[in-house]
């Protein structure tokens, strides 16, 4: 006889949490960069005719205080909102101004290209052509192309280039011979590739424009010149006053002259893209932030060509007009004030989320600007501190997940260059002393290390293991080698 099986039911209750529309709508704005945003609300202004592109008039009767929710980029967008069933029930809608606060009206932030490796390189080869060289030279040049960092600058000795053409490619060649064609890619465009350090980089710039007509006994550019040639140390550290005393000029002259070094390129191998027109990579940056000679730093959005919006008038009157007449409503009139409430609906809901945005972008990039305030005031990658998702997220009251989407494909442009946001986050270090540090000063020191050392002896990995545990960093020999070869530092035998 075959057992029959009962089927039992049960009631349980579990707790499960899940986004609103308006939530993915904001979690989905906080990916975009900035270009993708300003096609994103585009593509709103087309899609939600409710939703059009404008400033709301500012009379008196149409409400009280028309500059209520303008979010403002010094105080960072700190505003309260309003849900938006109390939206709903309002005669007006406040408008919200999109862009950022603190800008002219005539000024434009620019569009700032970037190319990548390839096209980097292809270029470089291009400019390569116009130059007679012998076939081993060329060989030579492009080695030396290929060796040249994301700046456009030759981080790696001759002597160490020299090692790896006969190993690596069987070519022979001294130091002396890669001295003559580094020269020649020196005088490439733009102004400052092939330099082996910043310094060597603003020299090559200015006698660049020396070169110019009319320039050569330019009495300001011969000063810059002075400033870097014989007071480098006391610029970057912005001693002006041991500059002033050193080279015996007055302060209005050194005050002219620091401010157009100040304009030279530092990276001059991040603006290759305007040469390229295939495999160009456009960044825009999301954020700006300038910096003061008084260590001040002012932050904004950059949102120049993002429409301000607002609730179309037309829509108001129609709700308003519908409402009024709703007892004595048809069928197709109580339809039509339903389409136009939910058209009304998702418009305010995009502008709320546009804002929401805006103020969870500033708070995020304040709070990586206040834990890494020195290095926004220096521009020395040594100053960076060890930084984590979670320590922004508690500094700005957010979320971690809310961090880590602001981070990603996110730019600043900072007086010293363009970053991505990423670049601001690394781990951190304990020293013997229990002082926490970054593994960008642990490889400073490592390559300080590198520096000093006798090319004719160099260290190994076990002696520059031995010295940074004198320096206070114990680390383990495979973590130097990481760190070298991260570094592109090739080891002792290829460094004689």
């Amino acid at each position: 006889m075959a057992q029959s099986s009962k089927q039992i039911q049960t009631q349980t209750q579990q707790q499960v949490q899940t986004l609103s529309p308006q939530q993915i709508m904001v979690v989905k704005l906080l990916e975009l960069p900035a270009v993708e945003l300003e096609d994103r609300v585009r593509a709103e202004l087309l899609e939600n005719p409710a939703l059009e592109e404008g400033r709301e008039d500012t009379h008196e009767d149409d409400y009280d205080n028309p500059d209520e929710t303008n979010i403002s980029a010094e105080d960072g967008g700190n505003t309260d909102y309003d849900s938006l069933s109390d939206y709903l029930n309002e005669d007006d809608i406040p408008d919200y101004k999109l862009q950022e606060n603190n800008r002219s009206k005539d000024e434009q932030a620019e569009d700032i290209p970037f190319a990548d490796s390839t096209s980097f390189y292809e270029t470089l080869k291009e400019q390569l052509g116009e130059h007679a060289l012998t076939e081993h030279q060329r060989q030579l040049a492009e080695y030396l192309i290929g060796s040249l960092d994301d700046d456009g600058l030759l981080r790696k000795p001759l002597d160490s280039i020299s090692d790896e053409l006969a190993i690596y490619s069987g070519i022979e060649a001294s130091p002396e011979e890669l001295e003559k064609v580094l020269k020649v890619i020196q005088d490439f465009d733009p102004p400052g590739l092939g330099a082996r350090n910043l310094r060597e980089c603003l020299l090559i710039q200015l006698r660049r424009k020396a070169e110019l007509p009319g320039k050569k006994a330019d009495k300001l550019l011969q000063l810059e010149t002075n400033i870097i040639e014989q007071c480098y140390e006391e610029f970057t550290r912005k001693h002006w006053d041991k500059i002033q005393q050193k080279l015996n000029v007055d302060e209005a002259e050194l005050e002219l002259a620091i401010k157009e070094l100040c304009k030279l390129n530092p990276r001059p191998g991040a603006s290759m893209g305007e040469a390229v027109g295939r495999n160009m990579q456009q960044i825009v940056p999301d954020f700006i932030v300038d910096t003061d000679d008084d260590g001040t730093i002012h932050l904004s959005l950059n949102n120049p060509n993002v429409p301000e919006l607002r609730i179309s008038r037309d829509f108001s009157d129609l709700v308003e007009e519908h409402t009024k007449n709703k007892a004595n409503q048809s069928k197709e009139s109580r339809e039509a004030l339903m389409f136009l409430k939910q058209k009304m609906d998702a418009a305010q809901g995009f502008i709320d989320a546009v804002k929401q945005r805006q103020n969870t972008l500033m708070k995020t990039m304040q709070a990586i600007i206040d834990l890494q305030r020195p290095f926004f005031q220096e521009g020395d990658e040594a100053l960076l501190k060890p930084m984590i998702l979670k320590d922004v997220a508690e500094r700005a009251k957010l979320d971690v997940s809310t961090v880590s989407r602001v981070s990603n494909s996110k730019y600043v442009q900072t007086n010293f260059g363009i970053y991505p946001l990423k670049f601001f986050f690394s781990d951190g270090y304990t020293k013997d002393d229990g002082e926490e540090t970054s593994v960008r000063e642990i490889r400073k020191a490592l390559k300080e290390c590198i520096d000093s050392e006798d090319k004719k002896n160099p260290y190994t990995d076990d002696e520059l293991t031995e010295m940074m545990a004198q320096k206070g960093y114990p680390i383990a020999r495979r973590t130097v080698a990481k760190y070298r070869q991260q570094m592109n530092i090739p080891v002792a035998r290829l460094r004689r």
